[in-house]
């Protein structure tokens, strides 16, 4: 069998979809909510992976294969301690019990903010970058960071893994979350961008990535998985265009993003809501880094990336059909 976690979330709902051709019975974790997905040999199951007892009754029941998409993702400062903690932990228990259980073969979906960085990167990022501590880590990257080491430490311990680092995923899913919530800030004309450049991919790029290294005998290695490095505004402008927006012409200034974090940790203070931009989210979009995409390549010479024109314009279409 087959454990997905993380299975309600973007990356692990575009995973399941590919899963629906392969013959293996597929266990998929949710937390609190059940998405609309289903297919012959999917099962449902809640569990919180900081719960070993129920993860292992499950591990237990017969699984081979682990797809670990499983994380929270959150940048309000007073979550910090959380998100690191808990982030950690369940990969503790995903690589702990994959072990005990002997499970074939797992892949760990990381990040490349795993990778470390300064403000600027002074030449590519590759997989053999070394972590460097810096304020420009935020929590979410500092848990990648020490979730993956948890990874390497299974894989010495005799755990068959491999790990992949995705830049920015770009796709349909949830119009309020994440990285899809893009299309709805350029869909109302905001008019700020920032100078900033990262490297970003489509979601089904990342599912199919992940899919060829579970069926290949690559194993102790990572990967980024990316289609290349664009500027944040190339982007902006790509989804404008492709929703018939006006794209941003107001270039927002370092002293300008600074502000909007304090104002938006401000007022998630005065709301209780969860903040959702930090004083790192900000030096990133004002930062320009450069992700090297070629050892992926190198070793599937024959995967070819989705264009990011193209993947813009599908998640512009889904987002005009879902909002009509």
């Amino acid at each position: 069998m087959i454990l997905v976690t993380g299975a309600s979330g973007f990356l692990g709902q575009h995973l399941l979809q590919e899963l629906t051709s392969q013959p293996l019975p597929v266990i998929a974790l949710y937390h609190s909510r059940i998405p609309d997905i289903s297919f012959p040999g999917l099962s449902w199951v809640q569990c919180d992976l900081l719960d070993i007892v129920a993860l292992e009754q499950i591990i237990a029941n017969g699984i081979q294969y682990i797809y670990h998409c499983a994380a929270i993702v959150s940048f309000d400062p007073k979550l910090k301690g959380r998100v690191i903690q808990d982030n950690i932990t369940a990969t503790q228990h995903i690589v702990n019990l994959a072990l005990e259980y002997d499970i074939r073969k797992l892949i760990h979906v990381s990040s490349i903010a795993a990778l470390g960085r300064g403000l600027e990167s002074t030449g590519p990022i590759h997989e053999d970058s070394h972590w460097e501590e810096h304020k420009a880590n935020s929590a979410y990257a500092q848990s990648k960071f020490l979730s993956e080491m948890e990874v390497w430490r299974g894989i010495a311990e005799g755990l068959n893994a491999a790990i992949i680092n995705p830049g920015i995923i770009l796709g349909e899913g949830d119009w309020q979350k994440g990285s899809a919530h893009l299309m709805e800030i350029v869909y109302q004309e905001f008019p700020w961008y920032t100078e900033g450049i990262n490297a970003w991919v489509d979601v089904r790029d990342v599912v199919q990535a992940m899919l060829l290294l579970m069926h290949s005998d690559i194993q102790e290695e990572r990967f980024i998985i990316s289609n290349g490095n664009y500027a944040y505004k190339k982007v902006f402008t790509a989804m404008a265009r492709a929703l018939h927006k006006r794209p941003p012409h107001k270039k927002a200034s370092p002293a300008m993003t600074a502000f909007v974090w304090r104002y938006e940790l401000l007022k998630s203070r005065l709301s209780g809501k969860e903040a959702t931009i930090s004083r790192e989210t900000a030096q990133t979009a004002q930062s320009k880094y450069y992700y090297s995409n070629e050892k992926f390549l190198k070793q599937f010479p024959g995967f070819v990336y989705t264009q990011l024109e193209e993947t813009i314009k599908r998640m512009a279409t889904r987002f005009v059909s879902d909002n009509a």
